[in-house]
C-alpha cells in the first residue's frame, strides 16, 4: 500500500492586489507526495508552483482547500503541534544567498533552527552536528566559521541544505535549489540531494523550471501552467508520453546534445504572451496560447482526468467533444532518439 504523506487537496491561493482585484497564483490544484519519493513541479516563472510551495510550509495562509500532512492539516496546527511540524518538514531557498543571513557565520547559521528547537544543551554536542551536516554537504569544519560572501554560489546552497538538514526533518522542500546556479554546479547539487535521499530516507518537493533536471530526480512529476496544475504522471511517462499541448511545448524547448537530431526535430513555438493571473482566460488558461483550440475551451475548465494508468490530465482534446479536433493536432516527437 502507497504511504501519502502529503496531500494537496483543491488548494488555492489568492492575493489581494487592491480596488477588488485578486491575483489567482495557484487555482485549485490537487496533488500528493508519498514517502520517500521525489515528486516535481514544473512551469513557466509566475505559474504558481513556489507560492504552492510556500502555502504547504504555511509561510503562505490558504484561501482555500487542504494541505494534509501525515493525516492532520497544517493549516489547522497551533501550538506544539506547529512545533513539531517544522522539525519534520524544512525548505531549501531559491537564492543561496538571499536566504543565508550575511552577518551570520556559517555556524551560527546552522546553529540558528538547533537553538530554536532545544536540540542541544552543551555548545560541544552541537558544534559537532554542525560539522557533521557541514561533511554530509561536501564542505568541511574549516568552513563553518567563515560568512556567506566568502563561499561560491553552489558552496552557499550546500550550507542553505546543511541547515534544511539540521533537524533531521523527514520531507524537503526544495524550491528552485538549483535556478541560481551554473549548470556544472546545478549536477553536483541534484548528486548531492539524491544521495542525501538515499542515505536518510528524504522525501522531496522539488520545484523547477527545468525539465530536463527534474528528471534526473523525480519519480512523478506534475506540469502547472497560470495557477493550474495540466498534467501529472511519472517522469519516465511524462517524457516519453507527453499529452497536454503545453508539456509538449516545454519538452520541445530542451535541447538535445546531437546537432544531427537538434537540427531536424520539430519545435512547438507558443504563441502570445503568458496571461496574468489577476485577469486569467475564461474556460482553459491555455486556450489563448494554443492555436488548436475549441469552442468549449473558451467556456467550460477542463476537467482533471486519468487517461491512463497513473497518468492525468486536465485537457479538453481528451474528452469525447475533443476526439475529432485531437486529430488534427500534429504529432510532434518531442523528444526523438537517434
Amino acid at each position: 500500500m502507497v504511504d501519502k504523506i502529503l496531500q494537496v487537496n483543491q488548494l488555492k491561493k489568492y492575493f489581494d492586489m487592491g480596488k477588488g482585484q485578486l491575483l489567482k497564483a495557484v487555482n485549485d490544484v490537487s496533488f500528493h507526495v508519498n514517502r520517500g519519493e521525489t515528486f516535481g513541479l514544473v512551469g513557466e516563472s509566475g505559474c504558481g508552483k513556489s507560492t504552492i510551495g510556500r502555502t504547504i510550509m504555511g509561510l503562505y495562509e490558504k484561501t482555500a482547500g487542504d494541505v494534509v500532512y501525515d493525516g492532520k492539516n497544517v493549516h489547522e496546527l497551533d501550538g506544539k503541534e506547529k512545533f513539531h511540524f517544522y522539525r519534520q518538514m524544512q525548505m531549501i531557498f531559491q537564492d543561496p544567498y538571499a536566504s543565508l543571513n550575511p552577518r551570520s557565520t556559517v555556524r551560527e547559521v546552522i546553529a540558528e533552527p538547533l537553538e530554536v528547537h532545544g536540540i542541544f544543551s552543551r555548545r560541544k554536542e552541537q558544534l559537532k552536528r554542525i560539522y557533521e551536516l557541514l561533511e554530509e554537504v561536501g564542505l568541511n569544519r574549516d568552513h563553518a566559521n567563515r560568512y556567506p560572501h566568502e563561499f561560491s554560489g553552489g558552496q552557499r546552497q550546500r550550507i542553505g541544505i546543511a541547515r534544511a538538514l539540521a533537524l533531521d526533518p523527514e520531507f524537503i522542500i526544495a524550491d528552485e535549489p538549483i535556478s541560481a546556479l551554473d549548470v556544472s554546479v546545478q549536477a553536483q547539487v541534484v548528486n548531492l540531494l539524491k544521495e542525501l535521499q538515499q542515505t536518510k530516507g528524504l522525501t522531496f518537493l522539488f520545484i523547477a523550471h527545468d525539465l530536463s533536471m527534474v528528471k534526473q530526480i523525480s519519480d512523478r512529476i506534475g506540469v502547472m501552467y497560470l495557477g493550474n496544475m495540466v498534467e501529472l504522471t511519472t517522469s519516465d511517462t511524462l517524457y516519453e508520453n507527453p499529452l497536454h499541448p503545453y508539456t509538449q511545448a516545454l519538452l520541445s524547448a530542451i535541447p538535445i546534445p546531437d546537432p544531427d537530431i537538434e537540427e531536424s526535430r520539430e519545435r512547438i513555438i507558443l504563441q502570445g504572451e503568458l496571461p496574468s493571473p489577476i485577469n486569467p482566460p475564461s474556460g482553459c488558461v491555455f486556450r489563448t496560447r494554443f492555436p488548436m483550440a475549441m469552442d468549449i475551451c473558451a467556456h467550460q475548465k477542463p476537467t482533471w482526468q486519468e487517461i491512463e494508468q497513473h497518468h492525468y490530465v486536465a485537457c479538453h482534446l481528451y474528452t469525447e467533444v475533443g476526439q475529432s479536433d485531437r486529430q488534427r493536432v500534429p504529432a510532434i516527437n518531442v523528444n526523438p532518439k537517434a
